[in-house]
């Protein structure tokens, strides 16, 4: 979290320098600052341009990069800090393969999620997001009302999506038809397709799906299921999935090494001070 310290010279500005009242600290990895004096960044910006600043700083210690090369104030790496970076992480985060055990448990622990063909009957209430509008208040509305359909029938969910729902569905009930995944925005499908068994849902969903087009209360009114593609079919996506996952995890516990090892100021960073867990 970025941190800001005033520091006050009176209202007469008593020491000459009225004009500057006040100064923002500038954000900084062991000595080097992460933007420009007068620059403004959010949480998630600046805590990237530690991170990226972390690694360069960190491949120059190892030899892969010239100490001559410059750390940029818009956080833009040169394109020798970032092959740099690539041979670091490579060096210092080995991932084994994924075996064909850890893959088989994983595909008979989501087998749901490998169908293909999957139907569901569906309809919704659309809380549309616009320009100005308080969506804190918004999702308030509309987990009201979810709270309310929860134990109505078909009927009563029509009738509220005729007078609530943003959608032009909301003239016909709310009613979407039979959908497949790919009818659907991706957050919208991952709420309604590929889950498991236990979580397949009939009825009303206890949660909002939110969406770019704003917050949705659904009602699933039947299931087609799809096929189960064979293990074999997808090994190969199971494997990368979970390698992937391993390499995140592994970077993270790297970067929060870095972090315990430099001096950083004008944010807070995860830092640990354990091995790297490979």
């Amino acid at each position: 979290m970025t941190q800001a310290i005033e520091q006050g010279c009176g209202a007469a500005g008593g020491c000459g320098c009225a004009s500057k009242s006040a100064a923002a600290v500038t954000a900084s990895i062991n000595g080097v600052p992460l933007h420009a004096p007068a620059e403004s960044l959010s949480e998630e910006d600046l805590r990237q341009r530690a991170y990226s600043e972390l690694l360069r700083q960190a491949a120059q210690r190892a030899g892969l990069l010239a100490v001559g090369d410059l750390p940029a104030l818009d956080g833009v790496l040169s394109e020798a800090a970032s092959r740099a970076i690539e041979q670091l992480l490579a060096r210092e985060i080995q991932i084994p393969q994924a075996d064909e055990a850890a893959c088989l448990r994983h595909y008979q622990a989501h087998t749901a999620r490998f169908a293909q063909g999957e139907q569901v009957q569906a309809q919704h209430i659309l809380f549309g997001v616009t320009e100005g509008l308080d969506i804190a208040a918004l999702r308030q509305r509309a987990e009201s009302l979810l709270v309310s359909l929860r134990c109505e029938d078909e009927a009563a969910f029509a009738q509220a999506a005729a007078e609530f729902s943003n959608c032009p569905s909301g003239a016909q009930g709310g009613q979407l038809g039979w959908l497949h995944s790919a009818d659907c925005a991706p957050e919208f499908a991952s709420a309604l397709f590929a889950q498991d068994e236990a979580n397949a849902h009939i009825g009303v969903l206890p949660r909002l799906i939110s969406t770019r087009f704003g917050f949705h209360i659904v009602r699933v009114q039947d299931r087609l299921p799809g096929h189960i593609q064979p293990f074999a079919a997808v090994h190969a996506a199971i494997a990368q999935s979970l390698e992937n996952q391993a390499f995140v995890t592994a970077l993270r516990q790297y970067l929060n090494l870095l972090v315990g090892a430099a001096m950083v100021e004008g944010l807070t960073l995860e830092s640990a001070d354990s091995p790297l867990l490979q």
